[in-house]
């Protein structure tokens, strides 16, 4: 009875074993097909990527910031055209 009991224990063990290492591979190939649809619906999305839009980004700013420093130069300068020509107005 020992020896019978050993080989079934043995079996269900070798079962087990082949069971979830059956397991194992089936959710690495469900990881495997899911990353690559995940993949391919990103792809067909036209998404952009961290590190463009980032740039994009900086880009952005910059050109705001140069846009705002030239606004403050042209009114600087329209002030001293202004002044110029009331002053040539006043003095003929």
């Amino acid at each position: 009875m020992t020896q019978t009991s050993n080989r079934l224990f043995d079996g269900l063990g070798r079962m087990m074993t082949d069971a979830a290492g059956m397991a194992d591979s089936v959710k690495r190939e469900i990881d495997t097909v899911v990353k690559s649809q995940a993949e391919r619906i990103l792809g067909d999305l036209d998404l952009v990527k961290r590190e463009e839009f980032e740039a994009a980004r900086e880009l952005a700013s910059n050109a705001r910031a140069e846009s705002e420093r030239l606004a403050a130069r042209v009114e600087a300068l329209e002030a001293q055209i202004a002044a110029f020509t009331a002053s040539k107005a006043g003095n003929p």
